[in-house]
């Protein structure tokens, strides 16, 4: 018998607000188009979804991966574009934009917005942000962070069939041109190591291989790993005789025979580590998460978790990893191992009883000892940075990706956006400059009484004699582009927005399903308010003798298919829901001021209605 007759109508859905999507503006102007300039109502009758992003931030990259399948499977009717807005000074330089867009895989336009312009018009708070426009012009959704691409293709499904039944859906291709490609050995090198052949092996990241090249530094010998890797970056040598590769995209670590050319995956899954997973056990069941770079050191390999701001190790004797240090949560603080930060570390090196961090987004020096303490040697935080030489306490780097121990104990840093090899000696405290005019180093390795960098938007190994004298520079200091929001003194209501993507609820079967986590800097900054709990929402109190700094949020939110709208079925037979984590981490620069705002939305999904 056929119930549909007799079936409930179903309440209709609920109606979204109607917001007109601002116009896209960027002074850099459009990639990947053709040289074609874009205005928002060339996009009419598609979907489109808006991606924030910068090219310092490893959230950013997870999110440019987490697209890919949504792009391709609803290529006819939905354009992904990116809104390049820059954190870093460097980041603001239009040829460093190109750069990126080739060396991440970005195939959709871009829009080079180097003065935040569209980022402003948006209102976007935190890298990364997506925004989904609809076919007729408004906006419909923002996510904040990683893990919302489930909810967005939902939603793309939803305005598919809402505008194809209204007759306002265009299908068609993209306005999405490929630049032309360029031949090199080497596009976008990474890391390299010396091999004791006297060769040099080097992480050939845009390639997805790595590349072996004569003692020269220029000869091409060999490719090795024709589709083992996805962006591999740090190179180890153990006392194996086998070099370990940071994997980065595949989020796993591998090893290869010099001899042979053999790869083995060691360590992670292939899946990216979400909060709650395992921090420890055998290395090919526990996740990992972008390793950036690799060191041997104390008898274990030191891996450099970019994807979640901690160290972490593997035991290649057990087969075994854990987290060495950090708590996950983005920023600079100093101590012991598993209460330190970190902000996307991506170079190490080992140097006796210290390993050296190029602890990137926090554009800092920072080691730890044997003791597990983390300690900093140069940099102040997330918003400070520059090219300043002398003390260490006030010498500023820029977004260092790589750090190198050199014979009589001081380190040279690649100071990536500066361009720049720094020098920091421990003995005197003193910042000074090996060189400049390097473009966007990452990476250096000794060689006898040479140093060889890599240049990875030059595509090429350098070698540079260590000079007696340091190169005499300019001192520039900066802050981020961001804006600080003025705030009252006083009581300020923080509301983080989480809307469950439709046909999900909270996951609440082991507890509390959201987490919010709130600190300062300066830590005087919050009198009340500072700590953990589980509601989005809270309560602040500014003290009003700290008239500026910057609060950091992490916000956190588990949401589950909803049984009653249908369940997934597992590979055993068993029924249970889809669960997504959904997360997000902001620094908010503050101001305070009297006529300040006293309520702090800070959007991790959906849309602020207050």
């Amino acid at each position: 018998m056929n119930d549909a007759a007799s079936a409930p109508t179903p309440a209709p859905a609920p109606r979204r607000a109607r917001v007109r999507a601002p116009e896209l503006i960027g002074k850099g102007g459009w990639i990947n188009t053709g040289g074609k300039d874009l205005k928002l109502a060339d996009f009419r009758g598609r979907t489109l979804i808006l991606d924030f992003w910068t090219f310092c931030c490893i959230n950013c990259l997870h999110v440019l991966d987490e697209l890919r399948e949504l792009e391709e499977k609803h290529r006819d009717t939905t354009v992904v574009v990116g809104v390049h807005s820059p954190k870093f000074v460097h980041e603001a330089d239009h040829q460093a934009v190109v750069d990126a867009v080739e060396r991440y895989g970005v195939h959709h336009p871009v829009l080079d917005d180097p003065e935040l312009a569209t980022w402003k018009q948006y209102a976007v708070r935190a890298w990364p942000t997506l925004v989904v426009i609809d076919p007729e012009g408004y906006v419909v959704a923002q996510h904040a962070g990683e893990g919302h691409a489930h909810a967005i293709e939902r939603l793309v499904e939803q305005l598919e069939a809402e505008h194809e039944a209204k007759g306002t859906l265009r299908r068609g291709d993209g306005p999405y041109v490929p630049p032309e490609p360029v031949a090199t050995d080497l596009r976008f090198p990474g890391k390299a190591l010396r091999l004791p052949s006297g060769r040099f092996l080097v992480s050939d990241t845009t390639r997805h291989q790595l590349v072996e090249l004569e003692a020269d530094g220029e000869t091409l010998v060999r490719r090795i790993g024709d589709g083992d890797f996805r962006e591999p970056q740090g190179l180890a040598l153990l006392p194996s005789g086998k070099v370990i590769v940071a994997d980065t995209v595949n989020h796993a670590l591998r090893t290869v025979d010099p001899g042979t050319g053999a790869v083995e995956r060691v360590a992670g899954t292939g899946r990216q580590w979400w909060q709650g997973s395992p921090t420890s056990g055998p290395a090919l069941e526990v996740d990992l998460s972008s390793p950036w770079d690799v060191a041997w050191w104390q008898g274990r390999v030191w891996i450099a978790m970019a994807g979640v701001h901690q160290l972490w190790t593997y035991d290649p004797e057990t087969g075994t990893v854990e987290v060495a240090a950090g708590t996950t949560n983005e920023g600079l603080v100093d101590g012991p191992a598993a209460e330190a930060w970190f902000a996307q570390p991506s170079g190490l090196a080992a140097a006796g009883d210290r390993l050296w961090i190029a602890d990137s987004e926090t554009s800092a020096l920072r080691w730890i000892d044997t003791g597990g303490v983390v300690h900093t040697a140069v940099g102040t935080g997330l918003f400070d940075f520059g090219h300043r030489d002398g003390d260490a306490g006030q010498a500023l780097l820029q977004h260092p990706l790589g750090v190198t121990a050199l014979p009589d104990g001081s380190v040279a840093v690649s100071d990536t956006y500066n361009h720049a090899l720094r020098r920091y000696d421990p003995a005197t405290g003193e910042v000074t400059t090996l060189a400049t005019d390097l473009r966007e180093p990452s990476g250096a390795v000794l060689d006898g009484g040479e140093i060889v960098v890599v240049e990875s938007a030059r595509h090429r190994l350098t070698r540079l004699r260590l000079p007696e004298e340091a190169v005499r520079v300019e001192g520039v200091a900066h802050r981020t582009q961001r804006a600080a929001t003025e705030v009252a003194p006083g009581t300020l209501r923080l509301d983080v927005v989480f809307q469950a993507p439709e046909g999900q609820k909270l996951d609440t079967r082991y507890g509390p399903s959201t987490r919010l986590l709130v600190s300062s800097t300066p830590p005087e900054l919050l009198a009340k308010g500072a700590g953990a709990g589980t509601d989005l929402f809270r309560e602040l109190e500014l003290d009003p003798a700290v008239t500026e700094g910057v609060l950091h949020v992490s916000a956190m939110a588990a949401s589950c298919d909803d049984p009653a709208g249908g369940t997934s079925r597992s590979e055993t037979g068993g029924e249970y829901p889809a669960c997504h984590v959904h997360r997000q981490d902001w620094g908010v620069p503050v101001r305070l001021t009297r006529d300040g705002a006293s309520r702090l939305p800070l959007v991790l999904a959906g849309l602020d209605d207050a």
